[in-house]
């Protein structure tokens, strides 16, 4: 983020963070990239593949250091994914790493049967996610990953909201066997509180605050949002909100999600994505076959082309800023 793009947080939102004690970390794509150079450092088969996109991917100092374990393709994003395909056929352990709105949409067919189908041990890096391109507009979007991914069998979904979660499932991710779709935005984020003492794994939920009156869970970027909305409909209307943070969209945590619709008022998700295909409708259809009745919101981007402005702008728009979610908590629960 610039220095002349809008902060992601209104003064309100920055204040709400100071007074719960949250301090600001860095992007999670650099804590994406320290984590491999580390990792690679240590094993000689795990190789960083990129199209075009060393730089903004943070992976300049990775080939300084490690120039025989980084491939560089240009800018051909269904080559990248075959290419990691093969050489994750040898025994690599491989991050291709690409603009998650190229790198889902071109190479599509190349997830699907080159990663998925012969099951071999890549992790594709969508960076730049969500709205992270901003007034570039809806062509450099990533609003369609989550939905074109749940479709595919056997692909492990991970969205990190801070840097903890993105270097735990950096690792995570070098220790799995089978393809991963790692995506990552570009704004700085906020650490989240280490309330949740369980380890980090796939498939698994983090529980950042309890709450019985409304449940939000969020992915990505956007969980820090709904942290904030939390405290301040507490501080604000005495609400006591659950927040959870689903770092894995497939395979969901539908412990966690059925817990939530079972003991609290209203669920509400928020999501960097359509709210088609995604998160939402993943948790939807989890409340939805387990016969559970309970007050839903999805809160994403609706049927339409983007609005033009930074990712602040967007999401402010769209109700994924803290006033915005809380306003939505509180209009769902008056309905």
């Amino acid at each position: 983020m610039s220095a002349a793009a809008p902060s992601m947080y209104s003064p309100a939102a920055k204040v709400v963070a100071e007074k719960i004690g949250l301090k600001m970390g860095r992007a999670n794509l650099e804590e994406f990239a320290d984590t491999l150079l580390t990792l690679a450092k240590a094993d000689r088969n795990i190789l960083a593949v990129t199209s075009d996109s060393r730089g903004s991917g943070k992976l300049g100092p990775f080939g300084q250091a490690l120039p025989q374990q980084i491939v560089e393709v240009g800018i051909a994003e269904q080559n990248l994914v075959g290419i990691a395909a093969g050489l994750g056929s040898c025994g690599k352990k491989v991050f291709a790493v690409s603009p998650a709105c190229f790198l889902t949409a071109r190479s599509l067919e190349q997830i699907k049967n080159d990663l998925c189908y012969s099951d071999h041990p890549v992790t594709v890096v969508g960076i730049s996610a969500g709205v992270s391109y901003g007034a570039l507009g809806t062509t450099h979007h990533s609003l369609h990953d989550f939905a074109v991914l749940r479709a595919i069998n056997n692909i492990t979904i991970v969205a990190p909201a801070d840097n903890f979660e993105t270097r735990e499932a950096v690792r995570a991710c070098a220790a799995h066997d089978q393809p991963v779709y790692l995506r990552f935005g570009k704004a700085p984020l906020y650490a989240l509180p280490a309330t949740d003492t369980a380890p980090f794994a796939f498939g698994k939920a983090r529980v950042l605050r309890a709450g019985g009156d409304v449940a939000f869970f969020a992915t990505g970027e956007t969980v820090i949002h709904c942290l904030l909305a939390a405290a301040h409909l507490e501080a604000t209307a005495g609400l006591k909100c659950r927040v959870v943070s689903l770092p894995t969209v497939k395979p969901l945590d539908t412990a966690a999600v059925l817990a939530a619709a079972r003991e609290c008022r209203a669920v509400i998700t928020a999501e960097e994505h359509m709210v088609h295909g995604g998160l939402g409708e993943a948790v939807a259809g989890v409340i939805a076959q387990a016969g559970v009745a309970t007050r839903f919101k999805i809160v994403g981007i609706p049927d339409e082309y983007t609005v033009t402005g930074s990712q602040a702008d967007i999401f402010r728009h769209y109700g994924l800023s803290m006033e915005g979610l809380a306003a939505t908590a509180q209009k769902l629960l008056a309905g």
